[in-house]
């Protein structure tokens, strides 16, 4: 399902066989690319190019990170993810709440808790994390 364009490239989520973590794909014939979103901040990555060999220029990259990094187009990725998919790629990871964060490669603390669940709200354009052993949830407005 297209998420929007981008110079005439399309970004689109697949519905068919999608899997974690959350992505769009973007198909220009000859190459194809990943970008990389979350349902916890508003970061955009490349996830990767191929055939590497076929790379397009950096800027080309970039300017789909910007467009899918965009408020309205963001929002609209995250809620095709949903709907379709009904995840936000968060169950069982680690939440941080005092750095506010899904901690990689950081030690567990006193502060640190197991996501049981995670759902989004696309109305509010917000995450609700519940949290094993703690008993108020954590809301991200995005």
């Amino acid at each position: 399902m297209k998420v929007c364009n981008y110079k005439g490239l399309s970004i689109s989520i697949m519905l068919r066989d999608e899997h974690c973590p959350p992505h769009v794909h973007v198909n220009a014939g000859a190459w194809n690319a990943r970008f990389q979103f979350s349902f916890w901040h508003n970061d955009i990555d490349l996830w990767d190019v191929v055939p590497l060999s076929r790379r397009p220029p950096l800027a080309v990259l970039e300017g789909l990170c910007r467009s899918l990094g965009q408020p309205a187009h963001l929002r609209r990725a995250r809620g095709i993810w949903w709907s379709v998919l009904q995840t936000v790629c968060l169950d069982n990871q680690l939440w941080d709440c005092e750095s506010n964060e899904v901690p990689v490669m950081k030690p567990v603390t006193a502060t640190t808790y197991r996501i049981s669940s995670a759902r989004y709200e696309p109305e509010a354009d917000k995450t609700v994390l519940t949290l094993l052993g703690k008993l108020a949830g954590v809301e991200i407005d995005l």
